[in-house]
């Protein structure tokens, strides 16, 4: 019996745990692959994007193409997560770290809201170091 009381909150501890964690490592390899289509699918429908001194808010198609030029002129060669973290309400979430690109080294923020099954990023910033 104990067992079983065991997986019943085991099992949505675990699940609740790992969806964030599972997007925030797909968004960190698309960064690391240079892949800004895969990005892409992560941004919510208006996204501020900042690259290096330009920043605007963009349409999810507009985001992405900003970020495919970024990557044409800096491809990737690393992303390494240096912090990351979740608001109180869990309801958001952060992450900052630094992109080596054949142009220098680029430190990355990314700032997620929590829509439904996966985080939607709603600002990406790309400074450099």
């Amino acid at each position: 019996m104990k067992n079983l009381l065991f997986v019943f909150i085991l099992i949505p501890m675990l699940s609740f745990a790992t969806n964030p964690v599972d997007g925030l490592s797909a968004i960190s390899q698309a960064i690391s692959a240079g892949d800004a289509d895969a990005l892409g699918t992560y941004f919510d429908a208006q996204v501020e994007i900042s690259v290096l001194d330009n920043e605007d808010y963009y349409s999810k198609t507009e985001a992405v193409a900003v970020v495919k030029k970024f990557f044409a002129q800096h491809k990737p060669q690393s992303f390494k997560e240096m912090h990351q973290g979740t608001s109180k309400g869990k309801d958001s979430q952060y992450c900052i770290g630094n992109l080596v690109a054949n142009g220098g080294t680029f430190r990355v923020y990314v700032y997620m809201k929590n829509s439904g099954a996966q985080p939607v990023i709603q600002e990406l910033r790309f400074d450099k170091e």
